[in-house]
């Protein structure tokens, strides 16, 4: 296996073991478990058509202790290009979908404010005044909406209305479901937009399937139109379709050629053009490949060369002429850039390694850039480019600029079979030279996805908040992962728990060799295809891992295949077969089959209400591991999907997390630790 550190200078070997653990001292300044189920980040910005101001809406987290159970608020505020920022609409609000009006003087919104009972439409004055609500439909929510380019009308998508008859048969115990089968479709409805007193009940297009996403093109004429067959998640991902519509006549102009997954669709400025991001084949994992369509014709083909070793994630055309802007990933960085419809390569904007950016926004004259963006020392926020220049705009959490920060770098390695992959290193925050520490993995999921070198700290990622505790953490982008190509990230197709997990090993033996990490003392997590990995590092791997935290995974795919939304996504750009073509394949691919051999002690984490990974992985490997007598602990999270959205079940899970961790790391480990946390006494310190 050939080993190699990048970027920057390599770590002196050392074969002492780790005699004490080099901790933050009191007088540094380290991020806590509380601040971190604390952060606020901006969660999307919209440049206004002058280009001199941005509204853009941030993420506010629940009080622990204090608020009511729910997800975070989702506030509204604008910032001018100096930075000076206005708060419009705070509090126990969720604005979503923000949108300038085409003279700049307003602001559009979709929010439940007031007495609503579901999403509506409302406006706010830019010069400032009140939100009023523009439109509403009847007896169902505004799921999205877009504006003619005159703001004369409006798209909206949504379901239609109950009947209101099922409320009363529910309540009489009529409730029986029919699995999959009598799915409600969302649908398009166009009104003029302009304030109505009482809620809407327009007509539908008569269009087949379920709509999922809309665009208008220039001055109204064509729209683009988002289908999947069913309100089914696998069909979301595997059967969508973008078309090409008259908005006159309702008529179907085009169905642009796609396979496989596919995301955003956007009009050039003068309607001559598509672009479209979507999946270079069916069996293509991720979106990413960038194509380029006509309006005219309806043809359409790859704009950037499917051979190139990225995935796009975000576009937005330029406002007077026929240029895209576009969010590159190229491994664990991101780069904007902009490209013509004659061109086949991209040329730089912001290069790699400034910020990891999203979400473009462009002003109508095209000077002013807006994106979202992360850095390994801050979460997301607004970024403005204008000319070879950038700036941050906003900071959501001054109190980080006093934090401790560990050092943090890409580093890439050739696994034993030859394969290049990389990831990201947290040194401990007190690193020395010649001292081993424990190594906390953090592998991420999908395992379509990749971990990139910007802010890596959150309630299931310890990141930060474990250098500070005198861990190093790893974040691998084992091969399959994205950010390197179609190919790359198809490298574990057909090969469940093979060559993209001993990448995991190899990882591991890397940072033993070059002397960082005790290799006694390595600890694996991670949610869903990561809660896998866990698993089975904690069973077919178990010599190399001495904890493991499993979260929202995968226990046996047998089963999982059977209780899963996305089967049909599985077989294609996963298994690439089905569980009755070779059961025991399947079977000895799935951690239930090596708990016997297993040594590493297993926390599980799991929300009840997981439709991607039934809870029921969960349940199997937990009854595996006890009635063999292995040290494990299962721990459910009522109302939570995959992955928990709520501060309180955040934080109880970074505190069982770090806890299993710390005791299996650094302690003796001898027996398993309390299964009690300590809310009651922090809730009555709360007081």
């Amino acid at each position: 296996m050939s080993l190699s550190l990048r970027p920057l200078s390599a770590l002196a070997v050392a074969t002492g073991l780790l005699s004490s653990v080099v901790v933050a001292s009191e007088k540094q300044n380290v991020i806590s478990a509380e601040e971190i189920v604390a952060l606020k980040q901006v969660s999307s910005a919209q440049v206004s058509p002058d280009g001199d101001h941005v509204a853009f809406t941030r993420s506010v987290p629940r009080t622990i202790y204090k608020d009511k159970n729910g997800v975070s608020y989702n506030e509204l505020h604008i910032v001018d290009t100096k930075g000076n920022e206005r708060a419009y609409i705070t509090g126990n609000v969720n604005v979503a979908a923000i949108q300038w009006s085409a003279d700049g003087q307003n602001l559009y919104f979709l929010a439940k404010m007031g007495d609503d009972k579901f999403n509506a439409l409302y406006q706010i004055p830019f010069n400032g005044g009140e939100a009023q609500k523009l439109l509403s439909l009847k007896d169902t929510n505004i799921a999205k909406y877009t504006l003619t380019a005159d703001n004369k009308q409006v798209a909206l998508i949504a379901k239609p209305a109950k009947d209101k008859s099922d409320k009363t048969l529910a309540e009489l115990g009529f409730m029986a479901e029919v699995y999959e089968e009598g799915l409600t479709n969302q649908q398009l409805y166009v009104v003029d937009l302009k304030k109505v007193n009482e809620p809407l009940s327009p007509k539908a297009w008569d269009i087949e399937g379920f709509v999922s996403d809309v665009n208008f093109g220039p001055k109204g004429k064509n729209i683009l139109i988002k289908t999947q067959p069913t309100a089914l998640i696998d069909d979301n991902l595997m059967n969508s379709k973008w078309h090409l519509v008259d908005a006159n006549s309702q008529k179907l102009k085009h169905t642009y050629a796609t396979e496989g997954k596919v995301t955003t669709a956007e009009f050039s400025y003068n309607g001559e053009y598509v672009a479209i991001i979507g999946a270079e084949d069916k069996h293509d994992p991720a979106t990413g490949r960038l194509y380029l369509g006509t309006t005219k014709s309806g043809k359409i083909k790859p704009w950037i060369p499917n051979d190139w070793q990225g995935h796009i994630s975000d576009i937005e055309w330029a406002n007077d002429g026929n240029q895209l802007y576009l969010v590159a990933n190229q491994g664990t960085v991101s780069e904007i850039a902009v490209i013509e419809p004659s061109q086949s390569d991209y040329q730089v904007v912001v290069k790699a390694g400034e910020f990891i950016a999203a979400n473009l926004s462009i002003s109508d004259s095209d000077k002013t850039i807006i994106a979202t963006g992360n850095t390994a020392k801050h979460p997301n926020e607004v970024f403005m480019i204008r000319g070879s220049k950038h700036s941050k705009l906003t900071t959501s959490n001054d109190w980080l600029a006093n934090k401790a920060f560990a050092k943090q770098q890409t580093i890439a390695i050739k696994a034993r079979d030859g394969v290049e992959i990389d990831g990201i290193l947290i040194y401990p925050l007190n690193y020395k030279k010649g001292q081993r520490y424990p190594l906390i993995m953090t592998v991420h999921g999908g395992p379509e996805s990749h971990d990139k070198d910007g802010w890596l700290t959150a309630y299931s990622k310890a990141g930060q908040i474990a250098a500070a505790n005198g861990y190093a953490v790893f974040y691998p982008n084992y091969r399959g992962s994205t950010g390197k190509g179609v190919a790359y990230s198809k490298l574990g197709q057909g090969d469940y728990a093979g060559a993209e997990f001993d990448d995991l090993v190899d990882f591991k033996q890397h940072l033993v060799a070059i002397g960082l990490v005790d290799s006694n003392k390595v600890g694996i997590t991670g949610g869903s295809y990561g809660g896998y990995a866990s698993a089975w590092g904690a069973t077919k791997l178990t010599e190399h891992f001495a904890a493991a935290v499993m979260f929202v995974g995968i226990s046996n795919q047998l089963s999982k295949y059977g209780t899963t939304d996305i089967s049909n996504e599985m077989n294609l750009v996963h298994a690439r077969s089905f569980p009755w073509e070779k059961w025991l394949w399947y079977l000895e691919r799935s951690p239930i089959y090596w708990v016997k051999q297993s040594k590493t002690p297993l926390l599980i984490m799991h929300g009840k209400a997981d439709p991607r990974v039934h809870p029921a992985q969960s349940m199997e490997m937990y009854r595996y591991m006890k009635t063999q007598g292995k040290k494990v602990r299962l721990v459910y999270y009522p109302g939570e999907g995959h992955g928990n959205r709520k501060a309180a079940a955040q934080y109880d899970y970074h505190l069982r997390l770090m806890r299993w961790m710390d005791y299996y790391l650094k302690q003796d480990g001898k027996e398993m630790p309390a299964f009690e946390l300590d809310h009651k006494q922090k809730l009555e310190a709360s007081k």
